[in-house]
């Protein structure tokens, strides 16, 4: 056989799609989801740590340390078994470092943020506020060029965001009187384009650096911060409350492995696999998770609207593996 019956073959070969696409995409779409239902637990597990005695500052700080330590373990376990490279961060390339130091200050403002409007406004119309940000990432993911919001992704976010809307608008009770407090609120949307600046330069700003070790340096700076606000403040005796009462350290420790470390590292894979837009609307199914763990460990009315507002962000992530499998099998990524 000639070299000139040869190249074609093996160029019509590289050309060909392969199923891996398709494997990735649905894998990142289900890790995304499965990080949302872990994340949607921390509503009523900081509503248990706050019986306990515990403040927000503190349980974020104590969330993040807890995390950490898991974080720091995987880690190490995937440097000696798996020949995973530790990566210094400040060995990063200049944007690199930036973005992932932009990332980490995010990070915290968005738990400062969401824990002060909790605060001052119903935790319903803080929902509200703070999900706004899938749409604010594909506006900015559109406007940067990174990603077409096609016909599949428009629908794809509008089913979400419908759904959310039912979801924990249903929550609302007026006779339980609303607060509509502008600073809350504004906390509120600030949590909100922090967490869109998050997943906006998550994606490639820093995508040298393992995931796990990235996530760990964005509590580590967590910790710092939350520490030094404390302290600052005049509460430091808030930190050391789980040192004095002991039986609150579980309650701790699960929250910061299973809904800090696992979804962190998922919600940050799924950034770098299927991209922070459809990310982000599939991040719509975390208070789905929230309303019904409050329903049932919190003895929460759950209403048939919420249900129908979860099958809708459900099928908005069906919607979304379709475009991702159609993407694939054209070739087109």
């Amino acid at each position: 056989m000639s070299a000139s019956t040869v190249t074609p073959r093996s160029m019509r070969n590289a050309a060909a799609p392969t199923p891996a696409p398709v494997r990735s995409a649905s894998l990142g779409i289900a890790i995304v989801l499965g990080s949302a239902a872990l994340f949607g637990m921390l509503g009523p597990l900081a509503r248990f740590a706050y019986a306990a005695g515990m403040e927000p500052l503190s349980f974020v700080a104590w969330r993040a340390g807890f995390g950490l330590a898991g974080l720091a373990l995987f880690a190490a376990w995937r440097v000696h078994r798996s020949g995973i490279a530790f990566v210094r961060p400040w060995r990063l390339s200049r944007r690199g470092r930036v973005s992932l130091l932009v990332a980490a200050l995010a990070g915290f403002t968005l738990n400062l943020a969401m824990f002060m409007a909790f605060d001052r406004i119903t935790v319903a119309l803080a929902l509200l506020g703070f999900y706004t940000y899938p749409a604010l990432v594909a506006a900015a993911a559109v406007a940067l060029g990174r990603e077409r919001l096609d016909r599949s992704r428009a629908v794809a976010l509008a089913l979400a965001v419908g759904g959310m809307l039912l979801v924990v608008a249903s929550q609302l009770d007026a006779a339980a009187g609303i607060r509509l407090d502008a600073l809350g609120l504004g906390l509120a949307f600030g949590a909100a384009v922090s967490q869109t600046v998050f997943v906006l330069v998550s994606r490639d700003g820093y995508r040298e650096l393992p995931v796990e070790q990235a996530i760990a340096v964005v509590m580590l700076v967590t910790i710092i911060c939350s520490t030094v606000l404390a302290a600052s403040v005049g509460a430091p005796g808030a930190l050391s409350l789980p040192l004095r009462e002991p039986g609150v350290l579980p309650l701790l420790a699960f929250t910061g492995i299973f809904a800090a470390a696992i979804p962190s590292l998922g919600f940050l894979s799924g950034i770098r696999a299927i991209g922070g837009m459809r990310a982000g609307i599939l991040m719509l199914f975390e208070p789905v998770v929230g309303v019904v763990l409050a329903a049932w460990l919190l003895a929460e009315t759950l209403r048939p609207i919420q249900l129908v507002g979860a099958a809708a962000i459900l099928l908005a992530a069906m919607v979304l593996q379709r475009t991702a499998r159609g993407a694939s099998t054209t070739g087109h990524p």
